[in-house]
């Protein structure tokens, strides 16, 4: 079995709309191959430590990664570290300074889990930033012009080396996401071969 890993956003899950499209997609079309989507930790660190630890686990198996918004820089990351293929969905390019509004008590709305985000997770999603992508080739960005949450300009920066699909009008949710999984997948694997 091989395995896709997906990575959701801040304060989504799993379950999130384009989790869900893109796994029912693989369990339709691809009898060896799975999706790993965890509930990631709402504090960096603990996310990080999910990550690498399946990432480590699963290495000779996972053909590549697809992250969505903070998940999609948490996928840049994986990939620097593990020279995995990679598919960012409007990513969150520096999260470390967009969460700033967020610090202080929150709420996760769908674990309902109740926490404290403070400076210090600033600090260590900053420590994850690095400036170059190791492989831009084996990168591509799915991004849409009206992400009403991230400035698409920022991602279109820090990914223009890489594969580029960039549609006006959309939303953050990324709007008509059904027409990608197949192709995210023929991506992941034409790329897995020259790790």
């Amino acid at each position: 079995m091989n395995y896709i890993l997906y990575l959701h956003g801040f304060h989504s899950s799993p379950n999130s709309q384009k989790a869900v499209i893109f796994k029912q997609a693989i369990n339709q079309k691809f009898d060896n191959l799975e999706v790993i989507a965890p509930q990631l930790s709402v504090f960096p660190s603990d996310a990080v430590k999910q990550i690498d630890d399946i990432m480590t686990s699963n290495l000779d198996k996972v053909v590549g990664i697809v992250g969505s918004s903070l998940g999609g820089y948490l996928a840049t990351y994986l990939h620097n570290k593990f020279n995995k293929p990679i598919v960012v969905i409007n990513p969150a390019v520096k999260p470390f300074e967009l969460l700033h509004d967020y610090l202080g008590k929150q709420v996760q709305p769908i674990t309902g889990e109740e926490y404290v985000l403070t400076e210090s997770h600033m600090v260590e999603l900053k420590s994850l930033y690095q400036v170059n992508i190791a492989r831009p080739e084996h990168v591509w960005l799915l991004q849409q012009e009206k992400d009403e949450v991230l400035d698409y300009q920022q991602a279109l920066d820090r990914y223009k080396d890489c594969k580029v699909t960039f549609e006006l009008g959309g939303s953050h949710g990324f709007d008509q996401f059904e027409r990608f999984p197949i192709k995210i997948v023929e991506f992941l694997f034409s790329h897995r071969g020259t790790n």
